[in-house]
């Protein structure tokens, strides 16, 4: 197994939790998630291994990053992976549903399976959970909080057609 490393930045919508190993990022972290935040005993804090999503994190916060780029590692079943690639396709300040999004996979009946897969994301942000909604428009759960879906929405509404990427 390669080594797991690990950082902490602050953000808009509370702090976030980074981890990666040689090969891309891994996780993002809310603190209001219910998973552990303190590293396993083998992980290793390093803000240098981390510093360009941090870079990034902190332009798309800023409101001059639109799409990231950053060498990602999510750790999932096959459709959860294809889930997580479909959700990367949803354009800066769109929304889709889970049923849309289950069509996009040619799965149409399988948007419970869709929103199972959204609500295991482990890279939040960068692969765009935020971005999917309820079929009648509402917000709908989200790691971070309805709140954060909110602010990211509404931040990504406010800086379309702003950003320098």
């Amino acid at each position: 197994m390669s080594q797991i490393y690990f950082d902490q930045m602050p953000s808009p919508i509370g702090p976030l939790f980074l981890v990666s190993d040689d090969e891309g990022l891994r996780e993002v972290r809310f603190e209001l998630e219910k998973r552990p935040h303190e590293p396993l005993h083998d992980w290793v804090h390093s803000a240098q291994k981390l510093a360009q999503v941090r870079h990034q994190l902190e332009a798309y916060f800023s409101g001059e990053l639109q799409a990231f780029d950053l060498p990602l590692k999510p750790q999932g079943t096959e459709f959860q992976q294809s889930v997580w690639r479909a959700l990367t396709t949803i354009a800066y300040a769109a929304t889709t549903s889970y049923g849309q999004l289950a069509q996009q996979l040619d799965r149409p009946t399988a948007s419970r399976a869709v929103g199972a897969a959204n609500g295991r994301n482990p890279i939040p942000i960068i692969i765009p959970c935020h971005r999917v909604i309820g079929s009648n428009g509402t917000l709908t759960g989200f790691a971070g909080g309805l709140a954060a879906k909110q602010w990211l929405l509404e931040h990504e509404m406010k800086c379309q057609g702003f950003a320098l990427i």
